[in-house]
Protein backbone atom coordinates (compact mmCIF):
# COMPACT_ATOMS: atom_id res chain seq x y z
CA UNK A 1 0.00 0.00 0.00
CA UNK A 2 1.73 3.21 -1.29
CA UNK A 3 2.24 6.18 1.64
CA UNK A 4 -0.08 8.95 1.83
CA UNK A 5 0.72 12.33 2.82
CA UNK A 6 -1.64 14.04 4.74
CA UNK A 7 -2.26 17.34 2.98
CA UNK A 8 -1.55 20.75 3.97
CA UNK A 9 -4.05 23.01 3.60
CA UNK A 10 -3.62 26.08 1.67
CA UNK A 11 -5.02 28.51 4.56
CA UNK A 12 -4.49 32.07 2.22
CA UNK A 13 -4.81 35.10 4.22
CA UNK A 14 -8.45 36.32 5.15
CA UNK A 15 -10.29 38.70 2.74
CA UNK A 16 -9.92 42.56 2.38
CA UNK A 17 -13.35 44.28 3.13
CA UNK A 18 -13.05 45.53 -0.31
CA UNK A 19 -12.73 42.33 -1.78
CA UNK A 20 -15.73 40.78 0.14
CA UNK A 21 -17.60 43.83 -1.59
CA UNK A 22 -16.60 43.12 -4.91
CA UNK A 23 -17.70 39.33 -4.91
CA UNK A 24 -21.88 40.45 -4.17
CA UNK A 25 -21.18 43.84 -6.68
CA UNK A 26 -22.52 44.49 -9.99
CA UNK A 27 -23.05 48.05 -12.21
CA UNK A 28 -26.12 46.17 -13.71
CA UNK A 29 -27.95 46.95 -16.33
CA UNK A 30 -29.49 49.98 -15.13
CA UNK A 31 -26.07 51.20 -14.11
CA UNK A 32 -24.13 50.21 -17.32
CA UNK A 33 -26.82 51.78 -19.17
CA UNK A 34 -26.55 55.14 -17.57
CA UNK A 35 -22.81 55.29 -17.80
CA UNK A 36 -23.02 54.24 -21.31
CA UNK A 37 -25.54 57.27 -21.95
CA UNK A 38 -23.52 59.91 -20.36
CA UNK A 39 -20.32 58.45 -22.07
CA UNK A 40 -22.35 59.03 -25.70
CA UNK A 41 -24.17 62.00 -25.12
CA UNK A 42 -20.44 63.37 -24.00
CA UNK A 43 -18.71 61.73 -27.07
CA UNK A 44 -21.58 63.53 -29.80
CA UNK A 45 -21.69 67.10 -27.63
CA UNK A 46 -17.37 66.70 -27.87
CA UNK A 47 -17.52 65.79 -31.80
CA UNK A 48 -20.62 68.53 -32.46
CA UNK A 49 -18.83 71.39 -30.73
CA UNK A 50 -15.20 70.62 -32.38
CA UNK A 51 -17.03 70.44 -35.72
CA UNK A 52 -18.47 73.41 -34.97
CA UNK A 53 -15.31 75.19 -33.81
CA UNK A 54 -13.17 74.01 -37.08
CA UNK A 55 -15.87 74.51 -40.04
CA UNK A 56 -14.21 77.83 -40.32
CA UNK A 57 -10.79 76.56 -40.74
CA UNK A 58 -9.32 75.70 -44.20
CA UNK A 59 -6.07 74.19 -44.29
CA UNK A 60 -3.86 73.25 -47.29
CA UNK A 61 -3.66 69.87 -45.98
CA UNK A 62 -5.50 66.90 -43.64
CA UNK A 63 -1.96 66.93 -41.51
CA UNK A 64 -3.34 69.63 -38.63
CA UNK A 65 -5.82 67.43 -38.17
CA UNK A 66 -4.08 64.03 -38.01
CA UNK A 67 -1.99 65.90 -35.64
CA UNK A 68 -4.24 67.44 -33.86
CA UNK A 69 -6.00 64.03 -33.04
CA UNK A 70 -2.69 62.32 -32.11
CA UNK A 71 -1.86 64.90 -29.62
CA UNK A 72 -5.59 65.32 -28.04
CA UNK A 73 -5.61 61.13 -27.82
CA UNK A 74 -2.08 61.98 -26.00
CA UNK A 75 -3.54 64.74 -23.33
CA UNK A 76 -6.72 62.59 -22.58
CA UNK A 77 -5.15 60.09 -22.12
CA UNK A 78 -2.88 61.56 -19.11
CA UNK A 79 -6.31 63.11 -17.99
CA UNK A 80 -7.28 58.84 -17.84
CA UNK A 81 -4.26 58.41 -16.00
CA UNK A 82 -5.28 60.71 -13.85
CA UNK A 83 -8.39 59.12 -12.56
CA UNK A 84 -6.39 55.83 -11.66
CA UNK A 85 -5.26 58.03 -8.87
CA UNK A 86 -6.44 61.50 -8.28
CA UNK A 87 -10.15 61.06 -8.61
CA UNK A 88 -10.22 57.12 -6.90
CA UNK A 89 -9.01 59.13 -4.38
CA UNK A 90 -12.42 61.24 -4.09
CA UNK A 91 -14.33 57.80 -4.31
CA UNK A 92 -12.01 55.64 -1.96
CA UNK A 93 -14.03 56.08 1.45
CA UNK A 94 -17.20 55.76 0.25
CA UNK A 95 -16.13 52.60 -1.90
CA UNK A 96 -14.45 50.79 1.06
CA UNK A 97 -17.34 52.23 3.97
CA UNK A 98 -19.79 50.69 2.03
CA UNK A 99 -21.67 53.40 1.57
CA UNK A 100 -22.45 53.38 -2.27
CA UNK A 101 -21.31 50.69 -4.78
CA UNK A 102 -18.23 51.10 -6.17
CA UNK A 103 -19.55 51.36 -9.88
CA UNK A 104 -22.43 53.72 -8.54
CA UNK A 105 -19.51 55.54 -6.55
CA UNK A 106 -17.59 56.22 -9.67
CA UNK A 107 -20.71 57.35 -11.79
CA UNK A 108 -21.59 59.73 -8.89
CA UNK A 109 -17.66 60.93 -7.90
CA UNK A 110 -17.67 61.53 -12.44
CA UNK A 111 -20.83 63.46 -12.45
CA UNK A 112 -19.33 66.00 -9.55
CA UNK A 113 -15.80 65.77 -11.39
CA UNK A 114 -17.87 67.00 -14.68
CA UNK A 115 -19.31 69.89 -12.14
CA UNK A 116 -15.96 71.37 -10.42
CA UNK A 117 -14.76 71.40 -13.86
CA UNK A 118 -17.56 72.83 -15.50
CA UNK A 119 -17.52 75.94 -13.13
CA UNK A 120 -13.72 76.14 -12.63
CA UNK A 121 -12.29 79.40 -13.53
CA UNK A 122 -9.33 78.20 -15.68
CA UNK A 123 -6.51 80.05 -12.86
CA UNK A 124 -4.92 76.92 -11.95
CA UNK A 125 -4.36 75.29 -15.48
CA UNK A 126 -2.82 78.74 -17.01
CA UNK A 127 -0.96 78.70 -14.06
CA UNK A 128 0.75 75.39 -14.66
CA UNK A 129 1.21 76.46 -18.29
CA UNK A 130 3.02 80.26 -16.80
CA UNK A 131 5.59 77.77 -15.84
CA UNK A 132 6.64 76.64 -19.38
CA UNK A 133 9.17 78.69 -21.22
CA UNK A 134 7.44 81.64 -23.13
CA UNK A 135 9.63 81.10 -26.49
CA UNK A 136 8.16 77.53 -26.56
CA UNK A 137 4.57 79.05 -26.09
CA UNK A 138 4.81 81.38 -28.13
CA UNK A 139 6.16 78.46 -30.98
CA UNK A 140 3.85 75.57 -29.83
CA UNK A 141 2.97 75.91 -33.24
CA UNK A 142 6.22 74.66 -34.34
CA UNK A 143 8.45 71.94 -34.20
CA UNK A 144 9.82 72.73 -30.46
CA UNK A 145 6.82 73.19 -29.39
CA UNK A 146 5.19 70.29 -30.06
CA UNK A 147 8.24 68.46 -28.74
CA UNK A 148 7.23 70.68 -25.15
CA UNK A 149 4.10 69.53 -25.46
CA UNK A 150 4.04 65.75 -26.35
CA UNK A 151 7.59 64.73 -23.99
CA UNK A 152 5.30 66.80 -21.05
CA UNK A 153 2.42 64.67 -21.40
CA UNK A 154 4.35 61.51 -22.10
CA UNK A 155 6.78 61.57 -19.45
CA UNK A 156 3.92 62.14 -16.78
CA UNK A 157 1.53 59.35 -18.12
CA UNK A 158 4.50 56.67 -17.81
CA UNK A 159 5.42 57.56 -14.26
CA UNK A 160 1.64 57.57 -13.41
CA UNK A 161 1.07 54.31 -14.64
CA UNK A 162 4.46 53.27 -12.99
CA UNK A 163 3.09 54.46 -9.43
CA UNK A 164 -0.37 53.19 -10.00
CA UNK A 165 0.90 49.48 -10.62
CA UNK A 166 2.46 49.38 -7.30
CA UNK A 167 -0.69 50.79 -5.74
CA UNK A 168 0.94 54.07 -4.45
CA UNK A 169 -0.84 57.03 -4.25
CA UNK A 170 1.31 59.10 -6.42
CA UNK A 171 0.51 62.57 -7.55
CA UNK A 172 -0.50 63.66 -11.07
CA UNK A 173 0.39 67.29 -10.12
CA UNK A 174 3.51 66.63 -8.43
CA UNK A 175 4.55 64.78 -11.90
CA UNK A 176 3.23 67.24 -14.18
CA UNK A 177 5.33 69.87 -12.36
CA UNK A 178 8.33 67.78 -12.78
CA UNK A 179 7.96 67.21 -16.38
CA UNK A 180 7.40 71.25 -16.78
CA UNK A 181 10.55 71.59 -14.96
CA UNK A 182 12.54 69.11 -16.97
CA UNK A 183 11.14 70.52 -20.09
CA UNK A 184 12.11 74.19 -19.00
CA UNK A 185 15.88 73.02 -18.21
CA UNK A 186 16.40 70.63 -20.92
CA UNK A 187 15.80 73.83 -23.29
CA UNK A 188 17.61 76.45 -21.46
CA UNK A 189 20.74 73.51 -21.34
CA UNK A 190 20.08 72.82 -25.15
CA UNK A 191 20.88 76.49 -26.45
CA UNK A 192 22.67 78.38 -23.99
CA UNK A 193 24.69 80.38 -26.34
CA UNK A 194 20.49 81.31 -27.47
CA UNK A 195 20.03 82.51 -23.49
CA UNK A 196 16.41 80.59 -24.03
CA UNK A 197 14.86 80.71 -20.96
CA UNK A 198 14.45 78.16 -18.76
CA UNK A 199 12.09 77.49 -15.14
CA UNK A 200 10.58 80.61 -13.98
CA UNK A 201 11.45 79.63 -10.13
CA UNK A 202 9.42 82.73 -9.17
CA UNK A 203 6.41 80.61 -10.24
CA UNK A 204 7.64 77.32 -9.35
CA UNK A 205 8.12 78.41 -5.65
CA UNK A 206 4.73 79.41 -5.60
CA UNK A 207 3.66 75.48 -6.37
CA UNK A 208 6.03 73.78 -4.85
CA UNK A 209 5.07 75.58 -1.43
CA UNK A 210 0.92 74.76 -1.82
CA UNK A 211 2.75 70.86 -3.08
CA UNK A 212 4.60 70.40 0.25
CA UNK A 213 2.11 72.87 2.26
CA UNK A 214 -1.33 70.87 1.48
CA UNK A 215 -0.08 67.47 2.87
CA UNK A 216 1.06 69.40 6.32
CA UNK A 217 -2.33 70.84 6.01
CA UNK A 218 -3.79 67.77 5.56
CA UNK A 219 -2.50 65.43 8.24
CA UNK A 220 -2.85 68.33 10.95
CA UNK A 221 -6.31 69.53 10.51
CA UNK A 222 -7.62 65.64 9.80
CA UNK A 223 -6.55 64.72 13.01
CA UNK A 224 -7.69 68.06 14.86
CA UNK A 225 -11.06 67.41 13.41
CA UNK A 226 -11.59 63.67 14.38
CA UNK A 227 -10.25 64.47 17.87
CA UNK A 228 -13.12 67.71 18.00
CA UNK A 229 -15.66 65.28 16.51
CA UNK A 230 -15.07 62.62 19.49
CA UNK A 231 -15.40 65.12 21.78
CA UNK A 232 -18.73 66.82 19.90
CA UNK A 233 -20.00 63.57 18.36
CA UNK A 234 -20.71 60.71 21.34
CA UNK A 235 -22.30 57.66 18.49
CA UNK A 236 -20.35 54.98 19.30
CA UNK A 237 -21.10 53.80 16.03
CA UNK A 238 -19.51 56.33 13.70
CA UNK A 239 -15.95 55.03 14.79
CA UNK A 240 -16.24 51.75 14.08
CA UNK A 241 -15.18 50.32 10.47
CA UNK A 242 -16.70 48.29 8.31
CA UNK A 243 -18.02 44.95 8.96
CA UNK A 244 -18.57 42.67 6.51
CA UNK A 245 -20.19 44.06 2.87
CA UNK A 246 -22.99 46.06 5.26
CA UNK A 247 -23.48 49.39 4.39
CA UNK A 248 -23.64 52.09 7.36
CA UNK A 249 -26.51 53.46 9.27
CA UNK A 250 -28.27 55.92 7.02
CA UNK A 251 -27.11 59.04 8.26
CA UNK A 252 -23.17 58.22 8.18
CA UNK A 253 -23.95 56.80 4.78
CA UNK A 254 -25.26 60.36 4.26
CA UNK A 255 -22.50 61.80 5.46
CA UNK A 256 -19.37 59.67 3.55
CA UNK A 257 -21.34 60.46 0.42
CA UNK A 258 -21.44 64.14 1.26
CA UNK A 259 -17.90 64.37 1.12
CA UNK A 260 -17.62 62.72 -0.91
CA UNK A 261 -19.03 64.68 -3.35
CA UNK A 262 -17.17 67.56 -1.94
CA UNK A 263 -13.92 65.41 -3.20
CA UNK A 264 -15.13 64.99 -6.33
CA UNK A 265 -16.12 69.01 -6.82
CA UNK A 266 -13.10 70.16 -5.72
CA UNK A 267 -10.69 67.51 -7.54
CA UNK A 268 -12.78 68.85 -10.96
CA UNK A 269 -12.53 72.75 -9.65
CA UNK A 270 -8.97 72.31 -9.45
CA UNK A 271 -6.80 68.55 -10.38
CA UNK A 272 -8.93 68.67 -13.67
CA UNK A 273 -7.80 71.81 -14.59
CA UNK A 274 -4.10 70.52 -15.24
CA UNK A 275 -4.53 69.04 -18.72
CA UNK A 276 -6.41 71.58 -19.60
CA UNK A 277 -3.86 74.34 -20.20
CA UNK A 278 -2.09 71.68 -22.07
CA UNK A 279 -4.82 70.94 -24.30
CA UNK A 280 -5.38 74.56 -25.16
CA UNK A 281 -2.13 74.77 -26.26
CA UNK A 282 -2.37 71.75 -28.28
CA UNK A 283 -5.58 73.75 -29.95
CA UNK A 284 -3.68 76.55 -30.44
CA UNK A 285 -0.61 75.09 -31.81
CA UNK A 286 -2.30 72.74 -34.60
CA UNK A 287 -5.18 75.07 -35.55
CA UNK A 288 -4.89 78.79 -34.08
CA UNK A 289 -7.61 79.98 -36.73
CA UNK A 290 -10.17 78.43 -34.18
CA UNK A 291 -8.51 78.59 -30.87
CA UNK A 292 -5.98 81.46 -30.57
CA UNK A 293 -8.21 83.61 -29.66
CA UNK A 294 -11.79 84.07 -27.57
CA UNK A 295 -14.32 84.53 -30.37
CA UNK A 296 -16.69 85.15 -27.68
CA UNK A 297 -15.70 88.33 -27.07
CA UNK A 298 -17.65 90.44 -29.94
CA UNK A 299 -17.59 94.05 -30.74
CA UNK A 300 -19.19 95.28 -27.27
CA UNK A 301 -16.34 93.77 -25.74
CA UNK A 302 -13.59 95.00 -28.47
CA UNK A 303 -15.41 98.53 -27.82
CA UNK A 304 -14.76 98.38 -23.74
CA UNK A 305 -11.14 96.49 -24.39
CA UNK A 306 -10.06 99.60 -27.06
CA UNK A 307 -11.47 101.97 -24.19
CA UNK A 308 -9.29 100.05 -21.23
CA UNK A 309 -6.12 100.17 -23.36
CA UNK A 310 -5.83 104.00 -23.92
CA UNK A 311 -6.08 103.51 -19.96
CA UNK A 312 -3.17 100.88 -19.88
CA UNK A 313 -1.01 103.21 -22.32
CA UNK A 314 -1.87 106.53 -20.53
CA UNK A 315 -0.53 104.45 -17.56
CA UNK A 316 2.78 103.31 -19.15
CA UNK A 317 3.49 106.53 -20.22
CA UNK A 318 4.20 107.74 -16.73
CA UNK A 319 7.45 105.52 -16.59
CA UNK A 320 8.84 105.79 -20.23
CA UNK A 321 12.36 107.14 -20.37
CA UNK A 322 12.86 109.89 -23.16
CA UNK A 323 16.25 108.49 -23.85
CA UNK A 324 14.42 104.96 -23.73
CA UNK A 325 14.91 103.11 -27.98
CA UNK A 326 13.65 100.29 -29.30
CA UNK A 327 13.55 97.46 -32.13
CA UNK A 328 11.19 95.07 -32.24
CA UNK A 329 8.17 95.61 -29.09
CA UNK A 330 7.84 91.69 -29.04
CA UNK A 331 10.91 91.01 -28.45
CA UNK A 332 12.16 93.60 -26.32
CA UNK A 333 9.15 91.97 -23.92
CA UNK A 334 9.90 88.72 -24.42
CA UNK A 335 13.51 89.15 -23.31
CA UNK A 336 12.28 91.07 -20.49
CA UNK A 337 10.13 87.88 -19.55
CA UNK A 338 13.07 85.43 -19.99
CA UNK A 339 15.48 87.66 -18.43
CA UNK A 340 13.47 89.14 -15.86
CA UNK A 341 15.75 92.03 -16.13
CA UNK A 342 13.73 95.50 -16.18
CA UNK A 343 15.60 97.89 -18.55
CA UNK A 344 14.25 101.74 -19.56
CA UNK A 345 13.46 99.96 -23.20
CA UNK A 346 11.32 97.66 -21.73
CA UNK A 347 8.19 100.20 -21.02
CA UNK A 348 8.59 102.00 -24.07
CA UNK A 349 8.54 98.58 -25.74
CA UNK A 350 5.24 97.46 -24.07
CA UNK A 351 3.81 101.14 -24.47
CA UNK A 352 3.89 100.67 -28.24
CA UNK A 353 2.74 97.16 -27.98
CA UNK A 354 -0.31 97.86 -26.37
CA UNK A 355 -0.57 100.23 -28.95
CA UNK A 356 -0.35 97.51 -31.62
CA UNK A 357 -2.57 95.26 -30.29
CA UNK A 358 -5.25 97.94 -29.94
CA UNK A 359 -5.04 99.31 -33.60
CA UNK A 360 -5.23 95.62 -34.66
CA UNK A 361 -8.46 94.66 -32.08
CA UNK A 362 -10.09 97.42 -33.59
CA UNK A 363 -9.44 97.34 -36.80
CA UNK A 364 -11.12 93.83 -36.86
CA UNK A 365 -13.93 95.24 -34.86
CA UNK A 366 -14.09 91.38 -33.29
CA UNK A 367 -12.15 89.26 -32.39
CA UNK A 368 -13.97 86.29 -34.72
CA UNK A 369 -13.12 88.65 -37.54
CA UNK A 370 -9.65 88.77 -36.86
CA UNK A 371 -8.20 87.42 -40.46
CA UNK A 372 -6.85 83.47 -39.86
CA UNK A 373 -3.17 84.73 -40.76
CA UNK A 374 -3.03 86.96 -38.15
CA UNK A 375 -4.86 85.04 -35.17
CA UNK A 376 -1.73 83.65 -33.84
CA UNK A 377 0.31 86.97 -34.08
CA UNK A 378 -2.77 88.77 -32.36
CA UNK A 379 -2.93 86.06 -29.66
CA UNK A 380 1.10 85.96 -28.86
CA UNK A 381 1.26 89.81 -28.34
CA UNK A 382 -1.59 89.47 -26.02
CA UNK A 383 0.10 86.90 -24.13
CA UNK A 384 3.52 88.72 -24.76
CA UNK A 385 2.49 91.83 -22.75
CA UNK A 386 -0.02 89.54 -20.16
CA UNK A 387 2.87 87.70 -19.03
CA UNK A 388 4.82 91.23 -18.91
CA UNK A 389 2.41 92.76 -16.63
CA UNK A 390 2.64 89.76 -14.39
CA UNK A 391 5.85 89.89 -13.96
CA UNK A 392 6.05 93.67 -13.91
CA UNK A 393 3.35 93.22 -10.96
CA UNK A 394 5.68 90.49 -8.47
CA UNK A 395 8.79 92.03 -9.20
CA UNK A 396 7.81 95.44 -8.57
CA UNK A 397 9.75 97.56 -10.47
CA UNK A 398 9.16 99.92 -11.17
CA UNK A 399 7.02 101.04 -8.65
CA UNK A 400 3.48 102.00 -10.08
CA UNK A 401 1.23 104.22 -8.33
CA UNK A 402 -2.08 103.04 -7.34
CA UNK A 403 -4.13 104.63 -9.96
CA UNK A 404 -1.53 103.19 -12.67
CA UNK A 405 -1.36 99.89 -11.48
CA UNK A 406 -5.25 99.00 -11.48
CA UNK A 407 -5.78 100.42 -14.53
CA UNK A 408 -2.44 98.11 -15.88
CA UNK A 409 -4.32 94.77 -13.74
CA UNK A 410 -7.88 96.16 -15.42
CA UNK A 411 -6.15 95.95 -19.05
CA UNK A 412 -4.25 92.58 -18.08
CA UNK A 413 -8.12 91.02 -16.99
CA UNK A 414 -8.87 92.46 -20.65
CA UNK A 415 -6.04 90.67 -22.44
CA UNK A 416 -6.34 87.07 -20.51
CA UNK A 417 -9.92 86.93 -21.23
CA UNK A 418 -9.13 87.29 -25.31
CA UNK A 419 -6.04 84.94 -25.16
CA UNK A 420 -7.06 82.34 -21.66
CA UNK A 421 -10.18 80.81 -22.41
CA UNK A 422 -11.21 77.33 -22.22
CA UNK A 423 -14.08 75.76 -24.48
CA UNK A 424 -17.12 73.61 -22.67
CA UNK A 425 -16.10 70.39 -24.86
CA UNK A 426 -12.68 70.76 -23.51
CA UNK A 427 -13.65 70.40 -20.02
CA UNK A 428 -16.82 67.57 -20.90
CA UNK A 429 -13.61 65.87 -22.49
CA UNK A 430 -11.11 66.04 -19.59
CA UNK A 431 -14.27 65.24 -17.15
CA UNK A 432 -14.97 61.72 -19.25
CA UNK A 433 -11.44 60.68 -19.53
CA UNK A 434 -11.08 61.21 -15.38
CA UNK A 435 -14.08 59.12 -15.19
CA UNK A 436 -12.89 56.42 -17.14
CA UNK A 437 -9.31 56.54 -15.51
CA UNK A 438 -11.66 55.69 -12.14
CA UNK A 439 -13.72 53.40 -13.42
CA UNK A 440 -10.39 51.34 -14.50
CA UNK A 441 -7.85 52.21 -12.01
CA UNK A 442 -9.37 52.63 -8.72
CA UNK A 443 -9.20 49.57 -6.84
CA UNK A 444 -5.31 49.76 -5.89
CA UNK A 445 -5.63 52.90 -4.77
CA UNK A 446 -8.88 52.16 -2.53
CA UNK A 447 -7.31 49.36 -1.15
CA UNK A 448 -3.80 51.65 -0.45
CA UNK A 449 -6.23 54.35 1.44
CA UNK A 450 -8.31 52.16 3.27
CA UNK A 451 -6.43 49.16 4.79
CA UNK A 452 -2.63 49.81 3.99
CA UNK A 453 -1.86 53.15 5.72
CA UNK A 454 -3.07 52.26 9.28
CA UNK A 455 -2.32 49.22 11.21
CA UNK A 456 -6.41 49.26 11.43
CA UNK A 457 -9.00 49.76 9.03
CA UNK A 458 -10.70 52.73 8.10
CA UNK A 459 -13.60 53.69 10.14
CA UNK A 460 -16.11 55.91 9.33
CA UNK A 461 -15.22 59.02 11.00
CA UNK A 462 -11.67 58.71 9.93
CA UNK A 463 -12.65 58.49 6.42
CA UNK A 464 -15.35 61.64 6.83
CA UNK A 465 -12.70 63.86 8.27
CA UNK A 466 -10.06 63.34 5.81
CA UNK A 467 -12.07 64.23 3.17
CA UNK A 468 -13.48 67.06 4.41
CA UNK A 469 -10.22 68.79 5.49
CA UNK A 470 -9.14 67.61 1.34
CA UNK A 471 -12.14 69.10 -0.36
CA UNK A 472 -12.15 72.32 2.13
CA UNK A 473 -7.73 72.41 1.11
CA UNK A 474 -8.26 71.81 -2.54
CA UNK A 475 -11.34 74.56 -2.85
CA UNK A 476 -9.48 77.33 -1.05
CA UNK A 477 -6.13 76.17 -3.21
CA UNK A 478 -8.36 76.88 -6.17
CA UNK A 479 -9.31 80.64 -5.35
CA UNK A 480 -5.47 81.35 -5.38
CA UNK A 481 -4.79 79.50 -8.74
CA UNK A 482 -2.45 77.27 -6.89
CA UNK A 483 -2.32 73.41 -8.23
CA UNK A 484 -2.57 71.05 -5.21
CA UNK A 485 -2.10 67.25 -4.95
CA UNK A 486 -5.31 65.13 -4.25
CA UNK A 487 -3.75 62.09 -3.63
CA UNK A 488 -1.33 63.84 -1.01
CA UNK A 489 -4.04 66.04 0.90
CA UNK A 490 -6.09 62.97 1.03
CA UNK A 491 -3.94 59.95 2.26
CA UNK A 492 -2.03 62.39 4.24
CA UNK A 493 -5.30 63.74 5.92
CA UNK A 494 -5.91 59.30 6.68
CA UNK A 495 -2.38 59.22 8.09
CA UNK A 496 -3.41 61.93 10.21
CA UNK A 497 -6.62 60.53 11.50
CA UNK A 498 -4.68 57.32 12.09
CA UNK A 499 -2.25 58.76 14.21
CA UNK A 500 -4.60 61.13 16.35
CA UNK A 501 -6.86 57.48 16.52
CA UNK A 502 -3.68 55.91 18.23
CA UNK A 503 -4.22 53.09 15.12
CA UNK A 504 -0.57 53.09 14.49
CA UNK A 505 0.61 53.42 10.67
CA UNK A 506 1.90 50.69 8.27
CA UNK A 507 5.44 52.47 7.83
CA UNK A 508 6.34 50.84 4.96
CA UNK A 509 3.25 51.84 2.89
CA UNK A 510 3.75 55.90 4.79
CA UNK A 511 7.56 55.06 3.53
CA UNK A 512 6.71 54.37 -0.24
CA UNK A 513 3.90 57.12 -1.08
CA UNK A 514 6.93 59.30 1.08
CA UNK A 515 9.50 58.11 -1.34
CA UNK A 516 6.83 58.58 -4.33
CA UNK A 517 6.33 61.90 -3.24
CA UNK A 518 10.21 62.63 -2.86
CA UNK A 519 11.43 60.87 -6.69
CA UNK A 520 8.22 62.28 -8.50
CA UNK A 521 9.57 65.39 -9.26
CA UNK A 522 13.41 64.43 -10.11
CA UNK A 523 12.20 61.36 -12.00
CA UNK A 524 9.64 63.34 -13.93
CA UNK A 525 11.96 66.36 -14.86
CA UNK A 526 14.49 63.57 -15.97
CA UNK A 527 11.91 61.98 -17.98
CA UNK A 528 10.67 64.56 -19.62
CA UNK A 529 13.69 66.74 -20.20
CA UNK A 530 15.14 63.46 -22.36
CA UNK A 531 11.88 62.86 -24.35
CA UNK A 532 12.17 66.85 -25.21
CA UNK A 533 16.00 66.33 -26.14
CA UNK A 534 14.73 63.55 -28.23
CA UNK A 535 11.56 64.40 -30.19
CA UNK A 536 13.98 67.95 -30.58
CA UNK A 537 15.84 65.81 -32.75
CA UNK A 538 13.26 63.86 -34.69
CA UNK A 539 11.40 67.16 -35.48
Amino acid sequence: MADTVAAVPNIAPPPSLLDQKLKKSSPGRLGILAFLVILVGGIIFIGIRLMSDLAGVHVASAWPYVLLGIALLIALAFEFVNGFHDTANAVATVIYTHSLEPHVAVVWSGLWNLIGVLLSSGAVAFAVVSLLPVELILQVGRGAGFAMVFALLVSAILWNLGTWWFGLPASSSHTLIGSIIGVGLANQLMAVKTGTSGVDWGQAGNVFRSLLISPVVGFVCAALLLLLAKKLIRNPQLYKAPEGAEPPPFWIRSLLILTCTGVSFAHGSNDGQKGMGLIMLILIGTVPTAYALNHAVGINQVQDFAAVSEQAITAVNHYIDPNAVVGDTRDEVTTYIRTREFKPSTMLAMQQLIGDIEHEVALYKALAQVPADQQANVRNDMYVISEGLRLMQKSGKPVLADADKAALANYKKHLDLATKFIPTWVKVAVALALGLGTMVGWKRIVVTVGEKIGKEHLTYAQGASAELVAAATIMAADIYGLPVSTTHVLSSGIAGTMAANRSGLQFATVRNIALAWIFTLPAAALLAGSLFWLFNKWS
